[in-house]
């Protein structure tokens, strides 16, 4: 005869359920994030072209930090800790994204500093060459030689208007000319 208990029954339920759980965590364990080797090498790019850019001249401190973070993001992939290596690795491409924007703009403030002082020196320069050189002759000393008067023009040239042209005058009562395309405005 067999005497059914609750509790044995209960306990065979939970060995099943136990060993469900640590089969599902290792399958789990083996289904982690994959390696970002995208992620590593957009960042690897990205060092290089901070470099190229003249990142240790210009930003060494950005630099230094995404060098850093790269070392962390290499370590976390030999350490198979993927997502760690992703975030790192994601951190190092956008401090090298930094780095080489800065770089750039060191570049262009240094090339505008130069454009400057070279303008600076030639305005010195041709300062130098106006004052050293004597002033025009024709500005010390009048001509000697005569000049001659421009004859002028006949008095019916003068006294007769050339038509459709110059001002014309309006009518005391303020009536407005018959056509307004007639009046040529006259700029400075």
């Amino acid at each position: 005869m067999h005497i059914f208990s609750p509790l044995a029954g209960s306990v065979g339920r939970i060995r099943t359920a136990t060993a469900v759980l640590v089969l599902t965590l290792a399958l789990t364990g083996c289904a982690t994030v994959p390696p970002p080797d995208d992620s590593m090498n957009l960042a690897q790019t990205q060092l290089q072209a901070a470099r190229d850019a003249g990142a240790a001249d210009y930003a060494p401190v950005d630099l230094g930090f995404a060098q850093d973070k790269f070392q962390q993001a290499q370590t976390a992939m030999a350490a198979r800790k993927y997502a760690d290596a992703a975030n790192l690795a994601e951190e190092s491409r956008a401090d090298a994204e930094l780095a080489r924007a800065k770089a750039r703009l060191g570049a262009a403030r240094a090339q505008i500093q130069s454009k400057v002082q070279d303008n600076t020196r030639l305005r010195a320069q041709g300062e130098q060459a106006a004052a050293a050189e004597p002033a025009p002759a024709a500005a010390v000393a009048p001509s000697s030689a005569p000049t001659e008067d421009m004859p002028a023009p006949d008095s019916s040239e003068l006294s007769a208007p050339l038509p459709g042209a110059g001002f014309q005058t309006l009518p005391d009562n303020g009536q407005q000319p018959a056509s307004s395309s007639s009046i040529q405005e006259v700029q400075p």
